[in-house]
Formats: structure tokens, sequence, C-alpha cells
């Protein structure tokens, strides 16, 4: 019986265990849970510290304040009532005035407008609900004079306050008797006198008859605890400056005064948006040097800055004035003053083009500057201005008289703070923006020229000599004899074949390696000696290339011994070969080739995937029958680029940049963010290195600051984007870079309209490209390659033979030569001079035209040596 019931206790017991076992997972989760609740229950939110932005003020000289070039033939002169400036040049007499004269009076400006001509900076800022508001520093900074000025022999900085506020003084509105006894024991008994004239004091236990106790307690709570003094209503500015004076002698600082800002209820710190800026003049040799610094910006985060333009109307021309502006379209470009194009959209590039890191839903008119340089022309005189600093966050903006103002001007606009839209869902029906927290680096710096010259080759002259000065031995006068001519090879395409019946892509072979030695060998037979071949679609799938985490030859195209063959053959002939390669992007790639998006691809600004889309030319909204592809993160396209470089050296080849040099893009990836700036100069680091160590490299269009380290620019854009406020174009990077560097326009056979490439190459002094693949255009069918067809090197063979021998027995000679002249003789008629005398005259007119007893066919040119 015993047994039993001690059995039946065990059963309780081990029923009981397993019971309360079988409540442990609830139990935990319980507390967890109550965890959680008590957490939330007693967790204070930190207080959030509310931004203050001291707001600059300037009681100096009404005096004048100069600044003197290094030879003293510049000479810069500012208003300090004011801040607007005017450049002398000593030589010529000519003057350059900040605004232009006449502002406050245009009859075509609204008022807003007016503001910004008698502007030195013009903001837009935002709101987190993407609301747009323009500032300019007349009306919010100068008129009220809420500037500093320090001036030194070598520089003037002015430390704008940009507002709508009042000057803020760093004096306490509001402090103990206790408090104020201790500052003015540092003082002279004449101040503390002053001091006690315009503070009134204030105590519970002694009010006057015209005191009200109930006010006092609701504006000054501190009265409660101790008597006080309170700066008197109506204190005039000169008082109010001289106390920040005293107060500032005797160690008072901008801490204090906002913790007894505090004390003070009855006026509240403002939430006006206030921006703070510092912009310094000075002189590097005859330059006129204007820099903004990034780091000591300050703005409110509900307030950030999108955009910034620098000196918007410096050297701007009025209605009567004769002139032009030159703009970095295309190669350039000319707008003539008062030109009357008014009812054309304005002119605006940015500069190294888009930045793939930021998200957009269509696609009107991709702008582009290869080059960061502007300026004007007027009065036999001109100047050009560099972007020297920050100029992957700007863009070059122009505009003529008539449109919303009566002056011409150019200018660069920055963007400050990049924002995304929000996707919210159903949740809001408004728009919801995110914007970059990281804070830029460095500084925007314009460095001005000042010309005794108005001609665009002086101008363009003058860049010239930077550039050398800039580069040195990267940049130097090349040996060439004869025309250079690029012939890309075209090796794969991807296909979609059926497979067991399932569609697979696959590579699809153009040329083989073997059949680009035999195009090789016969082109070099046939005379092109000055051959530089870019050999595309070679590698990781072909044209539509896989990411660059590894290099594998498509074996349809042979084995890496023909690969060998080809480039070692080529260069016993002088000829390089150049490896190309995509290295920013990741185009029919997923986990099998190495690329994971969550992973691996760059960021939005909203921490978004950098999802990117072709678009239509049509209705410029994405296309939904072309895959999507996917912008890299920035280690990985470093790697890709040390890939590149290795493979190519590997192969004791040259490596061909599909996207370096290029393409300027950002990356918001968390805890990793790279800025444009940042992303460039790590570029030319790479560029450099490689340059030192004996790369051969070739890159596409040809952005300035990658130039220097390449033997081979590529699809150069010579011809702008066709803007109609446009007047002409002009050859102004090229008169900076001929008989330095070897570029080419877009392959001829492929271009829509051959002969127009021809004749601008003519003109602008470029080098000839063709584009030929192996196969005939059949092998394209039912690819998306249609911009190939083209490039069947069989049909192309002697036609590329023609071109050559006809371009480089008339220009051959010329490609070790700069540029010394341009000239626009008439509509559609130009004319480019060597230093030999060798003279270019290019008609684009349907008709033939004479000029200096020369006849130039129509669509033809005429080379006169």
């Amino acid at each position: 019986m015993k047994k039993n019931n001690k059995a039946k206790k065990n059963g309780l017991g081990a029923a009981f265990a397993a019971k309360l076992k079988s409540l442990i997972g609830p139990i935990i989760l319980c507390l967890i849970i109550l965890a959680g609740v008590l957490v939330v229950m007693l967790y204070e939110v930190p207080e959030e510290v509310e931004e203050v932005i001291q707001v600059n003020g300037y009681e100096g000289s009404d005096d004048p304040i100069e600044l003197k070039s290094k030879s003293g033939k510049i000479k810069f002169v500012m208003d300090p009532t004011t801040t607007q400036f005017y450049v002398e040049d000593t030589r010529s007499g000519m003057r350059w005035d900040s605004n232009p004269e006449g502002a406050e009076n245009d009859v075509i400006a609204q008022t807003v407008e007016r503001g910004n001509l008698r502007s030195t900076l013009v903001l837009t800022y935002s709101t987190i609900n993407g609301v747009d508001t323009i500032y300019n520093n007349y009306t919010y900074s100068m008129v009220n004079r809420i500037y500093d000025i320090e001036a030194t022999d070598d520089a003037i900085t002015i430390h704008y306050s940009i507002g709508d506020t009042d000057k803020e003084y760093v004096i306490p509105p509001v402090i103990t008797v206790a408090e104020m006894e201790e500052w003015m024991a540092k003082m002279n008994k004449s101040d503390t006198v002053l001091i006690e004239m315009y503070y009134q004091k204030f105590d519970l236990n002694k009010l006057g008859k015209n005191d009200n106790k109930e006010e006092l307690l609701q504006f000054y709570p501190i009265i409660e605890q101790e008597p006080i003094f309170v700066l008197r209503d109506g204190t005039k500015d000169n008082m109010r400056t001289k106390f920040e004076q005293l107060f500032g002698d005797a160690g008072y600082t901008y801490e204090e005064y906002l913790a007894h800002k505090e004390l003070n209820l009855k006026e509240k710190v403002s939430d006006k948006p206030v921006f703070n800026l510092d912009m310094i003049y000075r002189f590097d040799g005859e330059d006129l040097i204007v820099e903004i610094p990034m780091e000591t910006m300050e703005y409110k985060k509900d307030y950030p800055i999108l955009y910034l333009s620098v000196l918007p109307f410096f050297g701007a021309g009025g209605t009567a004035d004769e002139g032009y502006m030159v703009v970095p379209e295309g190669g350039g470009a000319v707008i003539n003053f008062n030109n009357g194009k008014v009812a054309q959209n304005s002119y605006y590039a940015n500069v190294y083009g888009w930045d793939y890191a930021t998200a957009r839903k269509a696609v009107v008119h991709e702008t582009r500057a290869h080059y960061n340089v502007f300026g004007i022309a007027r009065d036999g005189n001109s100047y050009i201005c560099i972007m020297e600093e920050g100029a992957p966050y700007g863009a070059v903006q122009a505009n003529i008289s008539g449109k919303i103002n009566s002056f011409n001007n150019v200018n660069a606009q920055y963007n400050i703070v990049t924002r995304e839209q929000y996707d919210v869902g159903t949740i809001y029906n408004g728009n919801m923006f995110v914007y970059n927290e990281n804070p830029l680096e460095g500084s925007i710096k314009h460095r001005y020229r000042f010309i005794n010259s108005d001609s665009y080759v002086d101008m363009a002259n003058d860049y010239n000599k930077y550039l050398v000065n800039k580069y040195g031995d990267y940049l130097t006068i090349n040996d060439d004899n004869s025309t250079p001519v690029v012939v890309e090879i075209l090796g794969a395409v991807d296909k979609v074949r059926q497979i067991l019946g399932v569609p697979v892509s696959r590579p699809h072979k153009l040329t083989t390696f073997s059949g680009a030695e035999n195009i090789v060998h016969e082109l070099n037979a046939d005379g092109i000696d000055n051959m530089s071949v870019k050999l595309t679609g070679w590698m990781n799938g072909g044209v539509k290339q896989q990411v660059l985490n590894k290099v594998k030859p498509v074996s349809a195209l042979g084995n890496k011994k023909s690969l060998q063959s080809l480039i070692d053959s080529s260069a016993e002939k002088g000829i390089d070969v150049y490896l190309n390669g995509m290295t920013d992007y990741a185009k029919d790639s997923n986990i099998f080739d190495g690329f994971m998006v969550f992973t691996d691809a760059a960021r939005f600004a909203s921490k978004e995937k950098a999802e990117l889309y072709e678009y239509s030319t049509t209705t410029f909204s994405q296309r939904d029958d072309l895959d999507e592809y996917y912008l890299l993160r920035h280690d990985l396209i470093m790697e890709g680029i040390d890939t590149m470089l290795e493979t190519a050296d590997s192969y004791n080849a040259g490596v061909s940049f599909e996207n370096l040099g290029k393409d300027l893009s950002s990356d918001y990836k968390r805890g990793n963010y790279h800025s444009r700036q940042n992303v460039l100069e790590v570029q030319i680091e790479k560029l450099k290195a490689a340059d030192d160590a004996g790369a051969k490299m070739m890159i596409n269009t040809g952005n300035d600051y990658a130039v220097p380290y390449v033997d081979m620019v590529t699809n150069m854009d010579l011809g702008g984007s066709g803007y109609t406020i446009i007047d002409y174009e002009i050859p102004f990077y090229q008169l900076a870079l001929h008989g330095y560097i070897n570029y080419t326009d877009e392959p001829l056979n492929l271009a829509q309209h051959m002969n127009e490439v021809l004749l601008r190459s003519a003109e602008f002094g470029a080098g000839l490209s063709f584009t030929v693949m192996e196969e005939t255009a059949f092998a394209l069918q039912k690819t998306l390659y249609t911009q190939y067809f083209a490039a069947d090197y069989s049909l192309w063979h002697d036609k590329i033979l023609d071109i050559y021998k006809e371009y480089n027995d008339d220009l051959g000679h010329t490609f070790n030569q700069r540029m010394v002249n341009h000239e626009v003789l008439d509509t559609e008629i130009t004319c480019t001079t060597y230093q030999d005398g060798t003279k270019v005259y290019v008609n684009y007119r349907e008709q033939d035209y004479s000029a200096g007893g020369v006849k130039i066919p129509a669509r033809d040119y005429v080379v006169i040596k």
C-alpha cells in the first residue's frame, strides 16, 4: 500500500514537473512582454535639443575693403555696407561687377528676382514635405546687415547669416542679480553704470507699483527663486553692440548666452530657417579665388539646403552690352547676349553627368558637362571660372536677358543636400522626403582668371595653361604623326536560346579572338598604323557584362592562348589592344555570378538599393521591357577597377574602362557613405597610380579629372545635346587638349548621321573610330543589339580605308600640334588653325561656300596646308 502511495506520489510529482516544464515557455514569453511594457512605460524620450543658429552682425567701418593680386594688376574692392564688390583689371581698365548696375530698377524682374540680382549667394532650402523656398543673401542678409566681415591683407571672409530674422547679440537678455554682479565686477565702473541704466532689476519682494507680478512670473519663472536683471525693451542696436563687447571682453560665451536665453520665456528661440555660410575672397597669383567651406555651413535639420548658387550675376551683361557666355556643352558652346531666344529653355548641365545614386522615375533630357569651366566675354575682355573644388556637386546654368530679368548671366549651382521621396503607401497622401544627413566635405572653390581679350580661343588657351601647370608631366605633347584610329571589335552579346525547351540567355559569338587578330592585321597591312583596338564583350558573358568579381573570357570566342596571340601579334606591329570592361554596374548578374543585391548594390539617400532602368525616348518613362540593373557599392567598383588593371597587366594589354572617367556616383550605404567628391578623389588616385605603373588606359567621354592620366578618349561628346538657347558650338575643350591627348567622337559606322560626325571630327581635331564584328548583321537577329547592325566588317572594310586615307592625308600631321585658332566664319561655316598654319575649313551647309578665296563644297571640309 505504501509502495502504491509512493508510486502515486511519484506519478503526481512527474505530472506536476511535466506541467511546470510545459509552462516555462509561456511564462518566459509573458515575462519578456511584461518587461517590454515596463520599458515602454518607464522610458523617457530624451528631450530634443533645440537647434540654435547664431546670427551674425556687422558693425565695422563702411570704408571700402581692397585686395590686390600678386602683381597688383587685378584689384578687388568690396563695399562693406552690402558685401557687393567689383574686380578691376588695371591692364585694360575693365571692371567686373558682382551684381549688375541698375538691378533694383529692372522693369522685367519681379520683386524676388530683383533681390536675386543684387545677391552674391542664392540658396534653395526645403522641408520634410518637399516644399522648396528660395532665399537670397541680399534680401535676407545684406539689407539687415546680418553678416560679419573679417579682413586681412591676404583675404576677406564674410560670415553670412541668411534668414528672415534680426541680428542676434550675445548678451544676457535675463540674468540673476548674483550672476550680473559677478560679471560687473570684471568691468570698469563707468561700464557698470551704463549696464545698470539699460538693465532693469526685478525683485518679487520689492516690486514697484507698475510691476505686474503675474506677468513677471509668467515670463521669468526664475524670479520666484531670486532677483533678476532684464534688458530693457527698445535698447538700440548700438548699445547692444557695446554691451556685446563689454561682456565679451569679460569672458562671456555663446553657451552662457543660450543658458540665459532660456530664462526669458517672453521671447522664444525663433523656429524660422536661418543659414550661416562663410564666403572667402583671396588672390592666388593673378587669379581670384572664391571659396565656401562646407564645414562652416550651418542650418537646421528641418530646413536643409538643397541648392546654392555662387555669384550668380558676376560679370552679367545688360541689354545694351555686346558679348557672350561660354558654357561646357559638348566641346563648348556660345550663348550670345540678348539673342532673343526667350521662349527656349534656360541652359543647365550637371558637371560630370547624373549621380546614379539618385533615383529618378523619368528622363526627359540627360545633361552632362565633361569639364568644369564656364565664362563671359565682353568689351574686349573675358574671364573663365574653373570650378576647382566641389564640381561633382555642381551644375552650370545660363540665361539671357528678357526671360526673367534684363541681364545675361552664367553661374554654378551646387547640390548641397540630396533628397529622395519616400513611398509611405496608403497611410499618407502627401509627399514625404528623406534627406542625406552625411555632411559634405571640403569646399566649393572657384578660380576666376581675367583675360585681356574677348576671344574664346584666348579663354581656352588660359584653361590650357592651367591644366599644364596643374598636371605637369602627366599632360605633355604627344609625338603622333598620323591619324589615331580606334577600332572597337565586338566579341559576344547575350542571346536567348531554347535549351531543353527552356529559354536561356547565353553568350552569342560575333568575333572570335583569332577573327579579331585577322581584322587587326588586315587593317594594319592596308595602311592604318596608328591604331588602338578596343576589345568589347570578350569576357563575363559578353557586352552585357556580369560583375567583375572574376574575369572569365567567353569560351565561344577562343581560349586564353588565342586571346594572348591577338594581343602579342598586335603589339609586334605597334598596335595596343585594350581590354574593355564595365566596373560600375551589375547587369545580368545574380548570386551564381557573385552578386547579391542586398549586400552588393549601392544605396540611394533613402537607403533603398540603387536599382536602375533604361528610359524610353518617346514617353521618357522607365522601360519595363528591359531588365533593371544595379549600381554597385563603392568598394566593389574600386575592386572592379583593380581587377581590370590586374587582368590587362597579366595579358600585357591595355585596359579600357567603360565607366571610369565617365560616370561618377555617390553611395549612401549606411556606415560606408561615399560622396561624389570622395569618389572622384579615389578615382584620380587609381588612375594616377596606374599611369605611374605604366598602364595604358582608354576611357569614354573624358571627364577632365581623368584625361591627363590616359592614352585615349573614345566617344567624346563634341556636339552636345542640342540646347536651342545656344547659338553655336566651339571646340573649347579641344583647344585646351589637342596635341596632348588623342580623342575620337562616336564610331562613324554606327552614327545616325555619319557625315555630320566626320565633319565635326575634322573641325574639333578628333581621330577616327569604328566598331566592327566578324559576323554579319544576321547574327544580331532576335537580340536587343540593333545598334550594331552596321558593324559588319566585311561590308565596311573598304569604306573604312577610304575614309581613313583621305582624312589622314589631310589631317594626319596635326595630331602632335596645338590648335591656335578657331573661327565661326558664318552660320555653319568654321575654320580651325594649327601651329604650323594648317587651316581646316568645314561647311555644314547644303550649299557650297567660299571663304577667303577657298571654296568649300557642301557638307564637306577643305584643308589648306
